[in-house]
């Protein structure tokens, strides 16, 4: 069976992950992607392709082998790849969904019509004047932004028109969205979606760094406090099929969506949430695309937790610790993976791209996690200079 994956940058996730799933699944696989040269390492077929139309997808398919499935993992895709895989009627997720769970203004728009939640929301596109009914504390972020790129709080008109100013001089003609600072703690749900309907894996309490800026720094593996709600919030988006991951804080007046990623959790907590779960997760979100049911998802034991070592000061690389695996019969099970390497430049961002590694530990309970988690800083320092 030919799975096709469309990608544009390779991440951990599709290399790591992915890739050896659908080889585990028994796929042959063909990348299609705007950047070839970054694939050819990957062992599978790479076919240049303009991934961001989908007619160019659908037709580079079309006079290619016969696909079994076509799936996605880039936030960026995941509207083309439903299209292309309702084309070849293939199971997929609804392109409407993930067009609305993309756009930030569409997210909001459709929740408050739908009755779920309503938050005060102002989209801004290109040349817009700068509105007047600001409620602040506000948050302007990217209406299709990632990785909390560009993502900040303003206080007051000031401090509104310096992000404006700022954002669109690195992103001219993108539109973007100011809306009210839902304040409270940082929680996801981790869903996974067959023909059958939506299943809740479970969720992370999120640790964000300093304001005004929104970096995730830790996550803790708990009991999701609003599925619920946010499960009816999925619903109403059209969210159910595949994997998604969604964020959402838990305000005095009750749970808010923050955002809606139609993919899996990233940044390493993909692989901590297939071992927590101890199930071959990369493969059951290949298999739903391929008409498989989701199957047995496992079940939590213990605590887990994903740290993001972040970088706090410009400088280099000279010290870092490297790739770590667990000891064999250790009471924590720890991995380190790091995403830099002695010698690069460091230039902080305030966003995601600021992380120099990422440690995740699965322990008995948060005691004994917390505990191997500082033992480990302690004996494998970066060290920026």
């Amino acid at each position: 069976m030919r799975l096709y994956l469309t990608a544009l940058k390779p991440t951990d996730s599709v290399t790591d992950g992915f890739l050896p799933a659908a080889r585990a699944l028994g796929c042959d696989v063909t990348i299609l992607t705007d950047r070839p040269e970054h694939h050819r390492d990957s062992g599978a077929e790479v076919l240049d392709c303009d991934v961001r139309d989908v007619r160019e997808v659908i037709d580079v398919i079309t006079h290619h082998h016969a696909p079994g499935a076509i799936f996605s993992n880039s936030d960026h895709l995941q509207a083309e790849t439903a299209l292309a895989a309702a084309y070849f009627d293939l199971p997929g997720k609804d392109w409407r969904a993930c067009v609305a769970a993309k756009n930030k203004a569409l997210t909001r728009r459709r929740l408050a019509e739908a009755g779920v939640e309503t938050v005060h929301t102002v989209r801004l596109a290109p040349g817009d004047p700068v509105p007047r009914d600001v409620p602040f504390p506000a948050v302007v972020k990217p209406r299709e932004g990632v990785a909390s790129e560009d993502v900040v709080l303003v206080r007051n008109d000031d401090e509104l028109q310096e992000a404006l100013d700022g954002i669109g001089a690195r992103r001219p003609g993108e539109a973007l969205v100011i809306e009210e600072y839902l304040e409270g703690p940082l929680h996801t749900l981790e869903t996974l979606g067959d023909e059958s309907g939506t299943r809740v894996l479970g969720g992370f309490g999120t640790t964000l760094g300093p304001l005004p800026y929104f970096v995730e720094e830790r996550l803790d593996w708990e009991s999701p406090p609003a599925a619920d709600h946010v499960l009816r919030a999925l619903k109403a988006l059209g969210v159910g099929f595949g994997a998604c991951h969604t964020e959402y804080v838990m305000t005095q007046a009750g749970p808010r969506i923050i955002e809606v990623n139609y993919r899996v959790i990233g940044d390493h907590c993909d692989f901590l949430l297939g071992n927590l779960l101890g199930v071959p997760l990369f493969e059951r979100i290949l298999g739903v695309h391929l008409g498989l049911a989701a199957g047995d998802l496992g079940g939590a034991r213990g605590h887990a937790t994903a740290l993001s070592v972040v970088a706090r000061q410009a400088g280099a690389v000279a010290a870092a610790p490297g790739l770590v695996t667990p000891a064999p019969g250790a009471p924590v099970r720890l991995w380190h993976r790091p995403l830099r390497a002695v010698g690069d430049r460091i230039e902080p961002t305030n966003t995601n791209r600021d992380y120099l590694g990422v440690v995740r530990a699965i322990g008995p309970d948060r005691a004994s996690v917390d505990a191997a988690l500082a033992a480990f800083e302690a004996d494998n320092p970066w060290v920026i200079v």
